[in-house]
This record gives structure tokens, sequence and C-alpha cells, in this order.
């Protein structure tokens, strides 16, 4: 039995769901997220939902553990968001935004401006004497990781002076480089 899709999902209160047809439907104060599902079969009682699965193929199986964490996902978003912290580490680098304009100067000879998704709010901090930093927020957990995903894609950190775009709280393994 999948530990994680036998748990139950709560509902906490000002999140409804809806679910028809093959699609769930949950909405909330920062928004409404759906997702398709198929090979499980999802229970409402009370403010409590379970996912259970028709057979132990491993096919079922699988889907099982995937859609009760999407949902669990979901739920979390439109309740309190998701954020991600990116920080630019290197000598010249900054980042600004104009609007969902993010402006990224990483050492490249012309800057990066990259429009951000309309349902993820950019903002910039830039503090004299500490990297500069990207924040993302949205109520869509996936929405969030593939933009802050796309923006570390452009420098990521390389391992010699951890010069890059990381995520707040990475670590990056370095090396020695040559020995004099």
């Amino acid at each position: 039995m999948s530990r994680i899709g036998k748990s139950p999902i709560t509902i906490p209160d000002g999140v409804t769901v809806d679910v028809q047809n093959n699609v769930i439907t949950v909405k909330g104060k920062l928004g409404e997220l759906t997702q398709d599902y198929s090979d499980v079969e999802i229970t409402m009682e009370d403010a409590t939902i379970t996912v259970a699965r028709p057979s132990d193929k491993k096919d079922h199986r699988a889907k099982h553990g995937l859609y009760r964490a999407l949902i669990a996902n979901m739920i979390e978003g439109v309740s309190n968001g998701y954020t991600k912290e990116l920080e630019l580490v290197g000598v010249g680098y900054r980042a600004s935004n104009q609007g969902q304009k993010l402006d990224l100067a990483i050492g490249f000879s012309h800057n990066i401006v990259m429009d951000i998704a309309p349902e993820v709010k950019v903002e910039t901090i830039s503090e004299k004497g500490k990297n500069p930093i990207v924040k993302l927020t949205s109520h869509d957990k996936q929405l969030v990781g593939q933009v802050a995903a796309k923006i570390r894609g452009f420098r990521k950190p390389e391992p010699y002076k951890g010069k890059g775009i990381k995520f707040v709280g990475e670590e990056i393994r370095r090396k020695a480089g040559k020995s004099a």
C-alpha cells in the first residue's frame, strides 16, 4: 500500500473542492486550480478527501500516490501559496523587474529579459552589500518550480567560485581548483 496515497487530505476553511467526471477543481482565496485524474477513486467525506486505487497493478500503484500529492499541493497552494527565492551570486550580477518582465544582468554581453507567467508574482530585492534576490510567488506549485528552474538554467552555479543563479539555502559542492 502506498504510504503517501493512503493518508487522507484535510480541507481547510475557505477552500472548496469539486470532483466531477475525472476532473478535480480546487478554489480558494488565492485562486483556482484544476487537475485531470484517471485510474483512482476520489471520495469526499465532510472535510477530508481520500484517494483509493482499484487494484495493485503497477500503473495504479504509481498514480495512487501521485494524485494524492497533486491534490494536497493544490489545496495548500490555493490556501497559503508557494514561494521560491533565487539568489544571484557574482560580481556585477543584477536583477530588476517592471511588472511581469524580469531583467537579468548575469555576465553575458546583453541582459536577459524574461516574460513571467501572469499567475506568478515576481519581486526583486537588491540591497547594498548583498546578492540580488528574485522572489517568485504563486498558488500553483508546478508553475513556480518551472519558472524558477528556467531562471536558474540561464546560469547554473559553477563549482569553483560558486558564481551563478542558485536557490536561497541551496548548498553548492565546491571544488579545490588548480593546486600550486
